[in-house]
């Protein structure tokens, strides 16, 4: 693979609910896969160390790590002296406050993290706090990543301000139920293609209470087509080679001088003020 070319993976994989002992053992399992295939950039489901389906907040206090909890070390470590970064969900507890979150890891350590920004009325998400950082790119080795958790990536801002930052790649690591298996199927291709860039969608499998996961899990390129994808709901790891050069040389040349296509030089920012407002 040349410089501009990386190797990344969806890890689609059942999550034990409330046992982090149990999770981290099989993280490690899917590290140790994916670092021999040579990846450079793996994505794990929302919540992957913790469950997502807890009844209130007092039930989730407990399984919150902070970003600096020893327990992130042996997820370094399992990266070895390889380029992997492995990004992992999880409930982040800061002072009073708890978060969805995701970390990034390499050899070195937790390298990069995301909170959550929106929140639906689903799972732990009803009793957690909204992220309260601004969008942002974290480094994957050369890779410019976009990190978001599952019901970002259906507010198209969400992609549009990551790939204004310069993301290569968005991870979206996510827990997409049956009920939103439409989501799963539309959303990454239509982020990807907006924005012409890749767009890895980790999810979960396996039922947690009332809920079933879909799985689904996918990676789509910068045309908006499925480079790698699933209709299964098992565990199993999506590969791909993305060039990163395609991700960012965002204009388009389908005919020249006759059809050409940029969409972010072709904005017209100054008729979206309406974005900006609460409504």
């Amino acid at each position: 693979m040349s410089h501009q070319t990386k190797r990344v993976a969806a890890v689609q994989m059942d999550v034990a609910f409330a046992d982090i002992d149990h999770n981290v053992q099989q993280i490690l399992a899917k590290i140790a896969t994916v670092k021999a295939d040579g990846v450079d950039l793996a994505v794990f489901p929302e919540c992957a160390l913790t469950g997502y389906c807890f009844e209130s907040r007092e039930e989730a206090l407990p399984l919150g790590l902070s970003i600096d909890d020893p327990l992130f070390d042996s997820f370094a470590a399992a990266c070895g002296d390889s380029n992997l970064h492995v990004i992992i969900g999880f409930l982040e507890i800061e002072g009073d406050k708890l978060f969805n979150s995701q970390a990034m890891i390499n050899r070195s350590g937790v390298v990069g993290s995301y909170r959550k920004i929106h929140l639906p009325g689903v799972g732990v998400d009803r009793f957690l706090d909204p992220g309260d950082r601004e969008f942002s790119i974290q480094a994957a080795g050369e890779i410019r990543v976009g990190m978001a958790i599952c019901y970002d990536s259906s507010f198209p801002e969400t992609a549009r301000v990551l790939g204004l930052h310069g993301a290569d790649v968005i991870a979206l690591s996510t827990n997409w139920p049956v009920a939103a298996r439409r989501t799963a199927e539309i959303v990454p291709p239509a982020r990807s293609m907006e924005n012409h860039l890749y767009f890895i969608a980790a999810n979960r499998v396996g039922t947690e209470r009332t809920f079933e996961f879909c799985g689904m899990s996918s990676i789509a390129g910068p045309d908006g087509v499925m480079i790698a994808e699933t209709d299964s709901d098992q565990e199993l790891i999506l590969t791909a080679d993305i060039d990163l050069s395609i991700a960012r040389n965002k204009q388009i040349v389908r005919t020249p001088g006759k059809h050409v296509i940029d969409r972010f030089a072709d904005r017209q920012p100054e008729r979206y003020t309406i974005i900006g407002e609460k409504k």
